[in-house]
């Protein structure tokens, strides 16, 4: 609970229009759950606007509230903007990045970017626009409290349990091809700055508490071996209900409604294994449709489990 005052700030930030990042930001479990709830009232509207199938989504069509006029400014300035965003990530963290998407916001552009080697994270900065001006301040360049900090943290997470998050990824692996099911496209993984992820899941941290050692000594020397960060973290020592694995996976066939006994064939997979990361996990199996302007596939028929029921993997 250490996180909840962050993340219903963060989500009164994200109502404002500053940044919108419906599953990065916020919480595995409540993200899900809150972009249910926004993808009905797109239903209601536009749908053939809003949804299209998961294997053709690749992040294009992901909009920020009151993002209209920045997102044109920006995106005919993705060399300047690009830049300002590298710059800021190797002076603040020495961080390579990589961009990719580039949305405007209510004051800016928000800037997806992913860290190019190890450890491995998605995140984002925010650019600020003068509107009036139609000029990127590229010497103001930021992001929100502990998001950086958090992806970093997960990324190193998931370098010391590569193995295990090995061993996650083969376990979804099997069940979709088991009965059909898909995950994200590639290029649609880096929508919403989800930390350490991958086409099936995404993470949270909810405790920063167990990972200041390692996210300082990151800010020192990004350059450690495995073996120094394993020493650092502490794995055995780390409650699972520190970090968040949510877990998204989508019917392969249009048309075709969540799957029960797929679903439930996940869970107990999930509920079983062995060798897989210590965590707080979460699991959705949505139809075959995702959300453009919201990057979820979350709707009222998706299957969930989540809290209060979420699985605890020691």
């Amino acid at each position: 609970m250490k996180k909840l005052w962050f993340l219903c700030l963060s989500m009164t930030v994200l109502l404002l229009g500053g940044c919108n990042l419906v599953e990065g930001i916020n919480s595995s479990n409540e993200s899900e759950e809150n972009s249910a709830s926004e993808d009905h009232n797109d239903n209601q509207s536009n749908p053939d606007d809003v949804y299209v199938p998961v294997q053709e989504y690749t992040g294009d069509g992901y909009t920020l509230a009151n993002g209209k006029e920045t997102d044109l400014i920006a995106n005919e300035n993705r060399d300047v903007v690009e830049d300002a965003v590298k710059q800021f990530f190797q002076e603040e963290y020495k961080t390579e990045v990589k961009v990719h998407q580039i949305v405007g916001n209510v004051d800016g552009a928000t800037v997806f970017v992913e860290s190019v080697g190890e450890p491995h994270f998605y995140t984002y900065a925010i650019v600020p626009i003068d509107k009036a001006n139609e000029s990127i301040r590229t010497d103001k360049v930021w992001s929100q409290e502990a998001a950086v900090e958090d992806a970093i943290s997960a990324g190193i997470y998931g370098k010391v349990q590569e193995e295990k998050f090995h061993n996650l990824t083969t376990l979804i692996e099997n069940v979709a091809k088991q009965y059909n099911l898909v995950g994200l496209q590639d290029e649609a993984i880096s929508v919403g700055a989800n930390l350490y992820s991958n086409e099936y899941y995404f993470t949270s941290i909810f405790d920063e508490e167990p990972f200041i050692k390692v996210l300082n000594n990151y800010l020192d020397d990004p350059n450690q071996t495995i073996n120094e960060w394993n020493k650092m973290l502490n794995i055995k020592k780390l409650d699972p209900n520190s970090i968040g694995i949510t877990i998204n996976l989508y019917m392969a066939n249009e048309g075709a409604d969540p799957d029960r006994e797929a679903f439930d064939q996940l869970v107990k997979t999930i509920e079983k294994a062995k060798n897989i990361p210590k965590g707080n996990y979460a699991i959705f199996l949505h139809d075959n449709l995702i959300n453009k302007k919201r990057a979820s596939g979350s709707k009222d028929n998706s299957l969930r489990k989540s809290t209060p029921e979420e699985i605890i993997k020691e």
